[in-house]
């Protein structure tokens, strides 16, 4: 029998919402009760705070087919240093991630190679083509945790509201990227004043919205379980609200840096800031933070995308989209804590519990009986971040050169260390 016994922590429980100065036993790779037995290992956390690692959903690794942008190997000690204790991946590859025997390779190669956890999802059409929907309940039964065509949004409706339909009869969770396809083809930025300036094509922020009000009216006609990737605009917010309100199975995400940039980042034509949507006004980043911190958005994500060198390199419109975020995501996050817009809790429970309860899963929490997934964060350290320090293969991160706040300790998965010490 192994046990630690975490003492001086400050112990964040994202269920309880509360941070409270105590101590935390762990046994055989479970959270425990009761004194801690003879000769368990004591981690002394200093004061520092101890919460349930962060769950992150709509992580691309690069296996099968781009292996030199990412592998599990390198997201997983990534998503590690980061304090990530679980990751579920995007069906993004190639090829898609459209067949239990894609699946099971994936899910062989994540198990030998990374040392956090690794949950595939799969796509909801086959090669992700938007005309026929994948074995949704084969692919169940081989693992998957959810069903996106991720970025390619279906475009037939009949196709899309069919694999709904089946889908809610398999219990299965549909995530949806809403953003409208025929307007968002080409575009590099937000439209408006400032990428008219720069010359850069851009799209209207009502292409989420609209995109968002096809999905809500096809999840009142099927029933089915909704995860809407990224939620990114005011506009879209009150859509989001009503739904919710009518009783739907809808819930909602944003990734990190739309939470932490606006579309202004992009003044030099820097190419990591090109993401997927675009990074919008100031006003939307200020209100979605605040639909973070009401519970009406419910999840962070890092929406980690590698991208190559190469892909980066190249005028603004043309460069590929997407940034690493498995190894900034916990400073980045801390941002908003630290400007008083979300507490350190409700942050948590969008990081950590809410994302673990979408997908089924018992983390994301610290009681009695929970996975000892555990992250140790000193919520206030400051440094610049470095982006050759980082340990995904691929760089392209936005935050190169920025000053944080909140560095990783340790990270523990089932009890077992994995990162810092």
């Amino acid at each position: 029998m192994s046990s630690i016994h975490f003492t001086n922590a400050q112990l964040v429980d994202p269920e309880a919402g509360t941070i409270a100065l105590g101590d935390l036993l762990v046994v055989d790779g479970v959270i425990a009760d009761g004194p801690a037995p003879k000769g368990a290992e004591v981690v002394d956390c200093g004061g520092k705070h101890l919460a349930p690692g962060i769950v992150d959903i709509g992580v691309k690794v690069s296996e099968p087919g781009e292996r030199h942008k990412e592998s599990f190997a390198s997201a997983g000690r990534a998503a590690a240093k980061g304090g990530v204790t679980t990751i579920a991946t995007r069906p993004d590859t190639s090829p898609a991630i459209d067949t239990p025997e894609v699946l099971e390779f994936v899910a062989r190669r994540a198990a030998v190679d990374s040392p956090v956890h690794v949950l595939p999802m799969a796509a909801l059409t086959k090669g992700r083509d938007g005309r026929e929907m994948t074995e949704i309940g084969f692919l169940q039964d081989a693992g998957a945790v959810a069903f996106s065509d991720c970025d390619r949004v279906i475009t037939d409706t009949k196709v899309f509201s069919r694999a709904l339909t089946y889908a809610r009869a398999l219990g299965a969770l549909v995530i949806g990227h809403v953003q409208e396809p025929v307007l968002s083809n080409g575009a590099a930025v937000t439209s408006g004043k400032f990428a008219s300036l720069r010359g850069l094509p851009g799209v209207s922020p009502m292409a989420e919205r609209m995109a968002l009000d096809r999905d809500i009216a096809l999840l009142e006609m099927t029933g089915a379980r909704y995860h809407a990737d990224q939620i990114t605009t005011a506009r879209a917010l009150p859509a989001l609200a009503r739904a919710k309100a009518n009783g739907l199975d809808i819930t909602a995400g944003v990734g990190i840096h739309h939470l932490t940039h606006n579309e202004l980042d992009v003044a030099d034509y820097r190419t990591f800031f090109k993401l997927k949507p675009p990074l919008r006004a100031e006003e939307d980043r200020i209100a979605v933070a605040q639909a973070v911190a009401s519970g009406l958005i419910d999840i962070i994500c890092s929406m980690h995308t590698p991208q190559d060198e190469e892909s980066k390199r190249l005028p603004f419109e043309e460069a590929a989209s997407g940034a690493v975020g498995l190894e900034t995501l916990l400073p980045a996050a801390l941002r908003i804590y630290h400007d008083g817009t979300v507490p350190l809790a409700v942050l948590w429970r969008a990081l950590s519990l809410n994302p673990a309860n979408r997908l089924g899963l018992p983390c994301g929490r610290l009681e009695h009986g929970a996975p000892a997934d555990l992250v140790l964060f000193d919520v206030g350290a400051p440094f610049v971040m470095d982006r050759t320090k980082l340990a995904s293969k691929s760089r392209n991160t936005p935050f190169d050169g920025a000053r944080m706040q909140g560095r990783v300790l340790g990270t523990w998965v089932a009890g077992t260390r994995v990162a810092g010490g």
